[in-house]
C-alpha cells in the first residue's frame, strides 16, 4: 500500500449528489462462464437504463483488459487483482451515483465477496447486485465466439476459465439468470 498519502474528501456529499441527479448509486455484477451471455446482457440493461435517462457504465471483462488491466494475465493471482481493480472502479462509479454494470467471469468467490466487502463498507452503504448467467459448458462451447473453447480443450491455452466447476459457492447471487436465445442463434 502506498505510504505518505492522504484521502482529500470534496465538498459535495454523496447525498447531495444523489439529490441532485436524481439517483442511487450501485453495481450490478454480472458472473458467468465465458459466451455465457453476461455481456450481451449487459450491453442491453445498460441501453435500456440510458433510455430511462438513468446514469449507467458498462464495465466488460475484455474491454478493460485493453487498458486499465492490460499488464494481467489469466494466472490466478492475476485473475484476482483483475476483480480487484474492477471491485474498485464500479465502487467510483457507484459512489458518484452511476449504475456500475460489470461482466466479469470471476469465478472465485473470495473475489466477488471483496466487491460486495467493498460497496457494503461505503459510507453509505451501496447496492452490489450479484447476477449468474448460468449457461452450460456445452452451450458456451457451442457459442464459442473467441474461439477460447475449442482452444482451451485442444490444450492450445492454458488459464482460460471454461469449466463451471471454477464457480465456487454462488450462495449469496441475488439473480440466476439461464441459457440466453435469440431467434436464430443457439
Amino acid at each position: 500500500m502506498a505510504t505518505n498519502i492522504t484521502f482529500h474528501p470534496g465538498n459535495v456529499t454523496y447525498d447531495e449528489r444523489s439529490s441532485l441527479l436524481n439517483q442511487k448509486g450501485m453495481t450490478i455484477w454480472f458472473t458467468g462462464l465465458s459466451a455465457s451471455g453476461k455481456s450481451t446482457v449487459a450491453v442491453a440493461l445498460e441501453q435500456h437504463l440510458l433510455h430511462l435517462k438513468k446514469s449507467a457504465f458498462r464495465l466488460d471483462g475484455d474491454n478493460i483488459r485493453f487498458g486499465l488491466n492490460k499488464d494481467l494475465g489469466f494466472s490466478p493471482k492475476d485473475r484476482e487483482e483483475n476483480i480487484r481493480r474492477i471491485s474498485e472502479v464500479s465502487l467510483l462509479f457507484a459512489s458518484s451515483t452511476a449504475i456500475a454494470i460489470t461482466s466479469f467471469i470471476s469465478p472465485y468467490k473470495a473475489d466477488r465477496d471483496f466487491a460486495r466487502e467493498l460497496h457494503r463498507k461505503h459510507n453509505p452503504e451501496l447496492p452490489f447486485i450479484e447476477v449468474f448467467v448460468d449457461t452450460s459448458v456445452e452451450e458456451c462451447a457451442k457459442r464459442d465466439p473467441k474461439g477460447l473453447y475449442k482452444k482451451a480443450f485442444s490444450g492450445e491455452i492454458k488459464g482460460v476459465c471454461v469449466q463451471c466447476n471454477l464457480f465456487t459457492n454462488l450462495t449469496r447471487v441475488h439473480r440466476r439468470i439461464g441459457s440466453l436465445r435469440s431467434a436464430g442463434k443457439s
